[in-house]
């Protein structure tokens, strides 16, 4: 999905569509060498999504089917 900075410019919590792109079908954060993230931005973006999730902006996990 290449380097969010220079997609988006910046990573925000609540920006959950671009949050999702970087999560697997199961909620897992993507690592950093499939999502294509330097380390810097790789850290912003977990952080970002972890801080989603504790406002309830985000599932933690996958809904069940």
């Amino acid at each position: 999905l290449g380097d969010v900075y220079k997609r988006q410019g910046t990573i925000d919590y609540k920006n959950v569509n671009l949050l999702r792109a970087f999560l697997t079908e199961r909620g897992k954060i993507l690592p950093s060498r499939i999502s294509g993230n330097c380390c810097f931005h790789q850290r912003q973006l977990s952080s970002a999504v972890r801080q989603s999730r504790t406002m309830a902006l985000m599932a933690y996990c996958a809904p069940r089917y």
